[in-house]
């Protein structure tokens, strides 16, 4: 009885440390992904209002001539950036769920050779009787 008491209290708390470590990297991973949108949101926010006070400053349709390429070119960079930090994001969360992956395999096999030495054990005790 002990042994089998034994057995559930170790693979429960292999059970607990792989959670744990699925847990560290999924966290990792949020803030990573946090931090690139939030640098990426800053850039575009500070891009549009810098366009946005020289376009206060225009006073004629020679001046809007003259500050509407800049409007396009700042949409543009920050589509652009917005694109590359959506690539950049999914490019980590794929890295992330890789490891998270492999904690999981590194269990089943775990797992799998605590089963199969058991069942080795089992044989060995049948055949000596």
């Amino acid at each position: 009885m002990y042994q089998i008491n034994e057995q559930f209290a170790a693979a429960t708390r292999q059970f607990a440390d792989a959670a744990a470590q699925v847990n560290r990297l999924a966290l990792t991973n949020a803030e990573e992904v946090f931090g690139l949108q939030l640098a990426a949101i800053e850039q575009s926010v500070n891009a549009t209002f810098a366009f946005w006070g020289e376009l206060a400053e225009v006073r004629d349709a020679d001046g809007l001539k003259a500050v509407w390429p800049k409007g396009v070119q700042v949409a543009r960079e920050n589509v652009e950036r917005s694109i590359s930090t959506g690539q950049e994001v999914l490019g980590r969360t794929l890295k992330a769920n890789e490891a998270i992956g492999q904690v999981a395999k590194g269990q089943f096999e775990a797992a799998a050779a605590q089963a199969q030495a058991g069942v080795e054990k089992a044989t060995k005790a049948a055949k000596a009787k």
